[in-house]
């Protein structure tokens, strides 16, 4: 009987050990691919690891990593922002034009279009807070809206220094050199660490990010709680605008133009991030931290892919099986 009951014993404890190592795994997915991931390419690419290539990967996920934390912030009221990407066309659009058709300073320039991006936030709070339509179908209605409002500003096409205006004026702006140097390294990596970590500290450190949380975690147990949950949402949905918004500045630094539909190519990278990045550390929900991470991951991905000569229009196929994965091991188990 003793030694039955130190056999069930000793099982139970290789049990508990099993499923603290599938704990920890699930837990630090993101981190532990990214490290195999940089494992992997650092032996089948010699030069890899090279600081210049380092910063080139980081560079590149900027502009990405701030648009999806964004989006991160509204996942965490539960919403979905699929404006984003057109938010960003729309800031790309109005920050050029300023300094180019109005040869405004960079300070009026970028604020004109902070204050467009806000429009943005304020109409996608109205659908979705005051005419209550689903945060997915409100947003959707707006990104075709937004991208259509972009391209009828710019007349359907681009705009960069020396081309004329619509009704053929010629131009005499130029683009400034201090906003041209957001986008070169190290500023634009700084710029997105910055803000990675200030919307870290904001949900998980102030009583607003927990608010936050909260609604979109129970939104009636929010209402009971005394949580004004439609100034939450709005809350929410100004800061994707916004931060989409300086993703579309940083792309005008580092194109240094206005393109049509600019922004509509970062909406599924930022998805991607922002989902993969909500089982970073255990949370089980969006996280700025995480987020950053999933970035990485598909930027690391996606640069090893290319020095190792692998066709770009295979690239998609391999970045959606991984972000399937993840979200595959996420949500199930979420359901164990």
């Amino acid at each position: 009987m003793k030694s039955c009951s130190m056999l069930l014993e000793a099982k139970r404890m290789q049990e508990r050990k099993n499923n603290q190592a599938l704990l920890f795994i699930k837990d630090w997915a993101i981190v532990l691919a990214v490290i195999l991931l940089i494992i992997i390419f650092t032996v089948t690419i010699p030069n890899f690891m090279q600081t210049n290539n380092v910063l080139n990967i980081l560079r590149s996920i900027s502009i990405v990593t701030i648009i999806a934390v964004g989006l991160t912030v509204s996942l965490s009221v539960n919403g979905f922002d699929l404006s984003i990407g057109s938010t960003a066309t729309l800031a790309n659009s109005v920050v050029v034009s300023m300094f180019v058709w109005f040869s405004m300073p960079t300070g009026v320039s970028i604020l004109v279009a902070i204050l467009a991006v806000l429009c943005v936030a304020l109409f996608n709070a109205f659908l979705i807070v005051k005419v209550k339509i689903p945060d997915l179908f409100a947003t959707l209605a707006t990104m075709f809206i937004v991208e259509g409002v972009a391209m009828t500003y710019t007349g359907g096409g681009s705009i960069s220094a020396g081309m004329p205006r619509l009704d053929g004026t010629p131009t005499e702006g130029r683009i400034s050199d201090f906003f041209l140097l957001l986008s070169k390294t190290p500023w634009i990596i700084l710029i997105m660490l910055v803000i990675v970590m200030l919307v870290h500290v904001f949900l998980t450190y102030t009583k607003h990010g927990r608010f936050l949380y909260a609604v979109g975690g129970n939104e009636e147990a929010a209402k009971l709680s005394g949580i004004p949950v439609n100034r939450y949402k709005m809350i929410a949905y100004i800061f994707s605008a916004v931060l989409a918004g300086i993703g579309g500045l940083l792309l005008a630094s580092q194109i240094g133009s206005a393109q049509i539909n600019a922004g509509a190519g970062y909406l599924m990278p930022a998805v991607a991030a922002a989902f993969i990045g909500q089982s970073f550390a255990g949370h089980g929900k969006p996280n700025a931290i995480g987020t950053l991470f999933g970035a990485a991951l598909v930027g690391i991905l996606e640069n090893g892919l290319v020095m190792l000569s692998v066709p770009y229009y295979s690239l998609n196929i391999i970045k959606g099986l991984v972000l399937a994965f993840a979200l595959a091991s996420t949500y199930y188990s979420r359901k164990k």
